[in-house]
C-alpha cells in the first residue's frame, strides 16, 4: 500500500511539472496607403484566421476613405498624417504590436484567403523557422529580376530566394529587434539581407497566386531606386563591397602566386627542356607573392568578420573565391606527393615522383572496369617464412593477367602470388632471390606501365576453373604488348575459357592432361581431342588484339594442362 501511494504521488508530481505548451500571440500588420477599395476585404479574411489575435492597419497618410474602410471592420487603425514610405508604415505597426509573432501583410490583395495567411504564419507557430516570407505564382516583376537578383548575387550569392521582394512575410517579434526597417520599398529585401546576415532562420513559403494592383513605371522606378540603396547600404555595412573590392583584387593575386608556385613545381620535374634554375625561380617568385597577399587576405578578413562573425558570411565568402580555394588544395596535393616521394640517404635528399596509370580499354573485350587507376607500387622484402611467395597488388596482377595462387618463375625459383597485406595496398613484397633476378631492391617504386619490363621473361602458370574443370595456362611476360590472337576451349561443345597470347606461327604447342603429355597444337590450326567420354576443341579466333603473354613452348613445358579429375569422379 505505501508503494502504491508512492507511485501515485510521483505520477501526479510528473503531471503537474508538465509545462502546457505557451500560447503565441499573433498580430497581423497591413500597410495601407489609398486602398478603399481593398483593405475591408484583406481584414476580412484575415480576421477569419483562428490564431490571429490583433490586426492593426497603418493608414500611411492616405487621402480617401481608407481609414473608414479599415475603421468599419474592427482593426485597430493607426495614421499617419502624411505619407512616409511602406518601411516607416511597417515599423510603426511592428512598435505598437502586442504579440509575439508578426505578419506583414499588403492591402491591396484582392484574392488574399484565410489559408494563405495560416501558410505564412504556421512555420513560425511551430516553431520551424523565425521569419517566413512568400513566393507566389506569377511572374517575377521588373524590379526583382532585373535590379534586386542581380545586386544580391553578387554582393550576397547565398541568398537566393525566387522572390527576396515579396511583401508578405511573418516573423518573431523578438528577432525583428535585431533587424534595421528601411522606410521605403527597400525595407522587405532589408529584411532578407539582415536575417541572412545574422543568422536568423528565414524560410520561403509558397502561398500560391495572389493578384493585386501593378505598380505604374514612374513608381517602379522609385522602388527600383530604393531597393538598389537599400542593398548597395547592406553590402557596405557588411563588408561585401570590400569583400569584392580590396579582399577581391588580394585574392587574385594570391591566386597568381599560388599558380606560380604549381608552374615552377611542374617545370622542375616535369619539363626537362626548361633549366632547373628557371623553375626555381617561378617557384620562389610565386611563393612570395602568395604569401604576401594571403596574408593581406587574412588581415583584411579578420576586420570583416569581427564585422559580422557569421556562418553565412562564410559560405558567400567561400562561393565568391572558390578559385583560391582550389587553387591552394592542388598545390598542397602537389606539395605532399613531392614530400612522399622524398628519401634521404647517405646525406643526400632525393625526391622522385612517381604517377599512377590511367588504364582506359578501348577493345570490346570483357572486364569488370573498362577504366581503372593503377600504381605505382613500391618493392619490400618477403615476410619472414614466405620465401618462395610474392604478395602482389591486385591492380599488379591484372596487368599481368595473373591472380592469386597462380605460380610464377623468376630465375630457376618458383614462387606462388599472393594477395598484399591489410593496409600495404600497394606494396610489392619480392623474396631476396626474386629480387636479385628482377634487379630491384627494397623501397623502389615501379610504375603500372614498367611492370611488364621488370618481370619479362618469367613465366607464370595461371588457373581457369569451370564446370569442374581446371585449366593450367602457362606464358612468357613479354616487355612489351604485342600482336596476338584470342583462342577458345570447349569441352563438349561448352565453352570452358577464352584467352589470348602471342603466337609464333607454324609453332606447336604442347597440351597436357594431369601433367601427362598427350597432343600438341600448331598455330592457327584449330585441334580437336577426344579424353575419355569428353571432346576438347580448342579454336583460334581473331587476331585484332595485343597482349604480354607468349605461350610456353616445348622447352618450357606444356602450353596448357587440364584437370578432369572432378568431372570423372562424378561421371564414375
Amino acid at each position: 500500500m505505501y508503494w502504491f501511494l508512492v507511485i501515485i504521488v510521483f505520477l501526479l508530481a510528473g503531471i503537474k511539472s508538465e509545462k502546457p505548451k505557451k500560447y503565441q500571440k499573433v498580430s497581423v500588420i497591413i500597410p495601407a496607403y489609398n486602398e478603399e477599395e481593398t483593405v475591408s476585404k484583406v481584414i476580412e479574411v484575415v480576421s477569419k484566421v483562428s490564431f490571429v489575435d490583433e490586426i492593426i492597419v497603418v493608414n500611411d497618410g492616405s487621402s480617401d476613405n481608407t481609414e473608414a474602410e479599415a475603421t468599419k471592420t474592427g482593426a485597430i487603425v493607426i495614421n499617419h498624417e502624411t505619407n512616409k514610405g511602406k518601411g516607416e508604415a511597417l515599423y510603426t505597426g511592428y512598435k505598437e504590436a502586442e504579440c509575439d509573432i508578426i505578419a506583414f501583410i499588403d492591402a491591396d490583395i484582392y484574392n488574399l484567403t484565410s489559408r494563405k495567411v495560416e501558410a505564412m504564419i504556421k512555420p513560425i507557430l511551430d516553431g520551424k523557422t523565425d521569419i517566413t516570407k512568400t513566393k507566389f505564382s506569377r511572374a517575377s516583376g521588373r524590379v526583382t529580376e532585373l535590379t534586386a537578383k542581380p545586386l544580391l548575387n553578387f554582393f550576397f550569392p547565398e541568398i537566393s530566394f525566387e522572390q527576396p521582394l515579396s511583401g508578405q512575410f511573418a516573423a518573431r517579434k523578438e528577432v525583428l529587434k535585431k533587424i534595421n526597417f528601411e522606410k521605403d520599398y527597400g525595407v522587405d529585401v532589408g529584411i532578407v539581407i539582415d536575417a541572412d546576415v545574422l543568422g536568423i532562420s528565414i524560410t520561403e513559403v509558397d502561398i500560391g497566386a495572389i493578384e493585386h494592383d501593378m505598380s505604374p513605371l514612374s513608381d517602379l522606378n522609385l522602388m527600383a531606386n530604393e531597393v538598389v540603396r537599400t542593398i548597395i547600404s547592406r553590402a557596405n555595412k557588411y563588408g561585401r563591397v570590400v569583400m569584392i573590392d580590396d579582399i577581391g583584387y588580394y585574392i587574385r593575386m594570391a591566386i597568381l602566386g599560388l599558380l606560380l608556385v604549381i608552374l615552377g613545381l611542374f617545370t622542375i620535374f616535369f619539363v626537362k627542356f626548361v633549366p632547373l634554375s628557371v623553375g626555381v625561380i617561378i617557384s620562389v617568385i610565386g611563393l612570395i607573392i602568395a604569401i604576401y597577399y594571403i596574408v593581406k587576405v587574412i588581415v583584411k578578413s579578420i576586420v570583416m568578420f569581427k564585422k559580422t562573425p557569421r556562418a553565412n558570411l562564410v559560405r558567400s565568402f567561400v562561393k565568391i573565391h572558390f578559385p583560391m580555394i582550389i587553387s591552394l588544395i592542388i598545390l598542397i596535393l602537389m606539395i605532399s606527393t613531392f614530400i612522399g616521394a622524398a628519401h634521404f640517404e647517405h646525406g643526400v635528399l632525393s625526391i622522385e615522383p612517381n604517377s599512377r596509370n590511367l588504364i582506359i580499354y578501348a577493345d570490346d573485350s570483357p572486364r569488370d572496369n573498362s577504366i581503372t587507376v593503377r600504381g605505382p607500387y613500391t618493392v619490400d622484402s618477403a615476410i619472414e617464412n614466405e620465401s618462395d611467395m610474392i604478395r602482389m597488388p591486385a591492380d599488379a596482377m591484372l596487368t599481368l593477367g595473373i591472380k592469386y595462387n597462380d605460380t610464377m618463375v623468376i630465375g630457376d625459383e618458383k614462387y606462388v602470388i599472393n594477395e598484399t597485406r591489410p593496409g600495404e595496398p600497394d606494396v610489392l613484397r619480392l623474396p631476396i632471390e626474386a629480387k636479385k633476378e628482377l634487379n630491384v631492391q627494397d623501397e623502389y617504386v615501379i610504375q603500372n606501365s614498367r611492370l611488364k619490363e621488370i618481370f619479362s621473361d618469367s613465366i607464370i602458370t595461371h588457373s581457369y576453373e569451370n564446370n569442374n574443370i581446371t585449366v593450367y595456362e602457362k606464358y612468357i611476360v613479354s616487355s612489351n604488348d604485342k600482336k596476338a590472337s584470342n583462342y577458345e576451349i570447349l569441352v563438349n561443345n561448352e565453352s570452358i575459357l577464352t584467352s589470348a597470347g602471342i603466337f609464333k606461327q607454324n609453332a606447336s604447342y604442347n597440351i597436357a592432361i594431369d601433367g601427362e603429355y598427350v597432343t600438341s597444337i600448331k598455330y592457327p590450326e584449330n585441334k580437336t581431342f577426344i579424353y575419355g567420354d569428353d571432346t576438347v576443341d580448342i579454336i583460334f579466333k581473331d587476331n585484332n588484339i595485343t597482349s604480354i603473354k607468349i605461350p610456353v613452348r616445348q622447352n618450357h613445358g606444356d602450353f596448357l594442362n587440364f584437370e578432369f579429375e572432378k568431372l570423372l569422379e562424378e561421371n564414375e
